[in-house]
């Protein structure tokens, strides 16, 4: 495993005109490039997680995983906006010494994918074998292979949607309206926003999960309806602990920004049309966030595409936990496609 910073000393070009005056990005590698430069697998993350993907999906990498360090080299980096090392809002503002706090720029997933290419071009990676994401990571791969056509072989697209819904933009603006309802986060301060950020996540986790599986891991005995209730602080308090208010802000409007069809002179069906990689979508049945609908419409509209459907009972989160079905259903269509991967070089 290998973490290292890519610092970008050149003005960073935002979609909205704004630019950034350098960028760095945080990023992970495990295994090794081989020779032929064939066994690359990027990952894209999802909105509060980190560029260490050995860490929170495991069971789909890591060692004697699906995607092991032995046979591919895997890449994953810290998306843009984020507060685990790439810049975003607590970083300092080149021009003022400060952190930006809640005066950084807004973003969008088109920003995200232009500072993945970036990084790629740094690590010298022509081709990759296998691009894949689920929720924001789904929505910042199926941009980044429209930005670039032939950026990879097979693209993987989990639990996301191509143009973010109402439903979902109107979950996200209660989270940052729980956020600003909190005055500290106008204070711009290193725990601006903490309290509010602790509410917003008790909301999402009412869109990540459902009905069934309150009932079924936090149903109280008949003298108690307690433990939902503290289930939610402390899901609250653990975002809090690792998470910060102001990159919470701008990366859940960066989800809300996802439209792939913006900027691009045509309806989404025809945008989908464009994508050249042999491509999987998987969709959770459970998914109140991003229903099934929603890959299905991917599906369709992508040439060639595989889809698949898991079961859980844990709505848009069995994304990161059912890792066992994940893992057949990847297998199933790489043997469709007759995969071959060479070994690494040690």
């Amino acid at each position: 495993m290998s973490h290292k910073l890519l610092v970008h000393n050149k003005r960073f070009l935002l979609e909205s005109g704004l630019s950034l005056p350098k960028l760095e990005i945080a990023y992970h590698t495990f295994g090794k490039l081989n020779a032929e430069k064939s066994n690359v697998v990027w990952v894209a993350h999802a909105l509060t997680a980190n560029s260490n993907v050995f860490d929170w999906w495991q069971g789909l990498f890591g060692i004697n995983e699906l995607f092991n360090p032995d046979e591919y080299f895997v890449v994953c980096a810290n998306n843009l906006g984020s507060c685990y090392g790439t810049t975003g809002p607590l970083s300092i503002n080149p021009d003022t010494n400060q952190p930006w706090y809640a005066y950084f720029p807004e973003i969008t997933t088109k920003d995200m994918a232009n500072a993945l290419q970036l990084l790629k071009e740094h690590l010298g990676i022509e081709k990759i074998h296998t691009l894949i994401g689920g929720s924001q990571g789904g929505q910042i791969a199926l941009e980044w292979s429209l930005l670039q056509k032939d950026i990879s072989e097979h693209l993987i697209l989990i639990a996301t949607n191509a143009q973010h819904s109402s439903w979902g933009i109107a979950f996200n603006e209660s989270q940052r309206l729980a956020i600003k309802a909190d005055r500290t986060y106008f204070s711009n301060s290193p725990q601006g926003g903490a309290k509010g950020l602790k509410a917003a996540r008790s909301i999402a986790l009412l869109s990540y999960r459902s009905y069934d599986t309150y009932q079924n891991t936090q149903s109280s005995d008949k003298y108690s309806n307690n433990y939902a209730a503290s289930y939610q602080r402390y899901q609250g308090e653990k975002l809090v602990n690792r998470f910060n208010a102001y990159a919470y802000v701008r990366l859940s409007e960066a989800m809300d920004s996802h439209n792939i069809s913006k900027n691009r002179g045509d309806n989404v069906v025809n945008v989908l049309k464009a994508i050249k990689a042999k491509t999987l979508v998987i969709g959770l049945k459970t998914d109140i966030l991003f229903p099934t609908s929603e890959q299905r419409f991917i599906a369709n509209n992508i040439k060639d595409s595989v889809y698949s459907e898991i079961d859980s009972l844990y709505g848009h989160d069995g994304f990161l936990i059912e890792t066992k079905q994940l893992t057949e259903h990847i297998k199933q269509f790489y043997q469709s496609n007759t995969i071959k991967i060479n070994e690494a070089v040690i």
